[in-house]
């Protein structure tokens, strides 16, 4: 007879997982699910671009009020890759990714079925939550698959991206030309919705962890408003004036909203922004690179180059192609870069990233000076595009891989979220100043000028020149 004190209970087995946790799903699979996901998110920031000469003519507006459609998502699209990554922890990465492509495909909707540049507005500010799609992505990579493999899953849903946001500006190119712009917003909702089905019933899911981590909302919010009305101030300048109060009160206020956000993550134990780790050298110069190479190349290349092709011979510049020609060339320039990826890989893999970031910079000047010499010439155009797709790529690769170098391997998710929400804020500046100095340069029947242009090609190429001398100050990685 067993006493009650050596009785050992029988073991209970976990019963077993249903429904969608029983899942179970080969590796290339659960790969190419998540780059059919990625894709909607690189669409959905490039497609306006191809898009935007187009809505200033038929909306007889300018390049900055259109240029908020995509101001606007960058904004969004910061906060979401900043807020969703703790959220998905929180309450699973598959479940965050549903909510995230149902409302893009609402804010698609509201874009193709309004008919004013507002309600544009309105669906890409609701479309801009695809920005946390990408590290949603990565993070279910490392989440379901072997360790051996995630490097090259992760390799190839990032180069994905970057080709398939090449590939919208032609795919929205085609839309524009043979049908109406209000479909490339329905294309872009029936694609969110085919995204949707895929995870909903084709990739395996996986009970949430759950954390006690608090979700920085009130910097999210902070953030948000501080950068947009400091945006809203650089757009207005024109028509307001340097002097103006209202220019002055959007643009002070943003910067003391920035001022107070600092205050604000230092104190908070689990900060959207990562504000303590700005005091390793390396980690901050990595930022301020990433900060100068966004607002200039990264957010302005991809905006001026549909612009520079698709407007007309008769003005100061321009090639007078189609939207479907213009967007073939950026997608032909595109595979150059995405072929190249691996090269810029390996070079960070042998002498470290910093090489990598100074080369795709120096490719980035050569490219817009060739833009401002030669912008009327297809064939010289078509090499700057090529060239900007390899310094793209080189620039995409070595950025985050700087992260990693400089910070230890338990903050390496929270940095590089750090490093894309100064990403897409940076962009959204560049984009921002970039269109403002368009809309300010117009002649009295509001065609844009050469001076618009080169003052432009101007302030890429010192933020280029900025980001290089940032790059250099950067330490040289140690051996391991």
């Amino acid at each position: 007879m067993t006493s009650d004190a050596t009785r050992v209970e029988p073991l209970i087995p976990d019963p077993p997982a249903k429904g969608r946790y029983a899942r179970q799903r080969p590796v290339w699979v659960i790969v190419a699910v998540l780059i059919a996901v990625e894709i909607i998110s690189a669409f959905e920031t490039s497609m306006m671009y191809a898009a935007i000469p187009t809505l200033i003519k038929d909306f007889g507006s300018d390049a900055t009020t259109v240029g908020w459609a995509v101001t606007a998502f960058l904004l969004v699209a910061a906060a979401s890759a900043a807020a969703c990554g703790r959220l998905g922890d929180m309450y699973g990465r598959e479940r965050v990714l549903v909510v995230l492509l149902a409302l893009a495909a609402l804010g698609s909707l509201i874009s193709a079925l309004g008919d004013s540049l507002g309600s544009i507005i309105v669906g890409r500010t609701i479309q801009g939550v695809a920005g946390a799609i990408l590290p949603l992505c990565i993070g279910l990579a490392r989440e379901h698959l072997p360790p051996a493999r995630v490097p090259v899953a992760v390799a190839l849903i990032s180069g994905t991206a970057v080709t398939a946001g090449a590939a919208s500006l032609l795919v929205a190119g085609l839309l524009i030309d043979y049908a109406s712009w209000h479909m490339i917003f329905v294309v872009a909702a029936a694609y969110s919705l085919f995204a949707l089905f895929l995870v909903l019933f084709v990739l395996p899911w996986r009970p949430p962890k759950g954390t006690k981590e608090a979700i920085d909302y009130i910097g999210a919010v902070l953030f948000a408003a501080s950068v947009a009305a400091v945006l809203l101030g650089i757009n207005k300048v024109g028509a307001w004036g340097w002097s103006d109060p209202r220019f002055l009160a959007l643009v002070i206020g943003g910067l003391a909203g920035l001022a107070l956000l600092v205050r604000w993550e230092l104190k908070v134990p689990n900060p959207l922004i990562s504000v303590r780790l700005f005091a390793d050298r390396k980690f901050s110069l990595t930022m301020l690179a990433t900060l100068a190479i966004a607002m200039g190349p990264l957010g302005v290349v991809t905006m001026i180059i549909p612009i520079v092709m698709q407007s007309p011979t008769t003005g100061s510049f321009g090639l007078g192609l189609s939207a479907t020609h213009a967007g073939w060339l950026s997608f032909i320039g595109s595979l150059f870069g995405f072929a190249c990826t691996p090269i810029s890989g390996r070079i960070a893999a042998a002498v470290g990233a910093r090489m990598s970031m100074l080369l795709g910079s120096a490719l980035f000047v050569v490219g817009v000076v060739v833009m401002l010499t030669a912008h009327s010439s297809e064939l010289a155009m078509t090499a700057m595009v090529v060239v900007v797709s390899v310094a793209t790529a080189f620039a995409y690769t070595a950025l985050p891989i700087l992260v990693v170098e400089s910070v230890p391997e338990r903050n390496t998710s929270e940095t590089t979220g750090t490093q894309t929400v100064l990403r897409m804020a940076g962009q959204g500046v560049g984009t921002s100043l970039a269109t403002m100095i368009l809309t300010a340069t117009v002649t009295s029947q509001g065609a844009m000028t050469i001076t618009g242009l080169n003052l432009v090609g101007a302030m890429i190429v010192i933020c280029t020149v900025v980001a290089i001398a940032l790059t250099v100050m950067i330490p040289r990685r140690t051996a391991d």
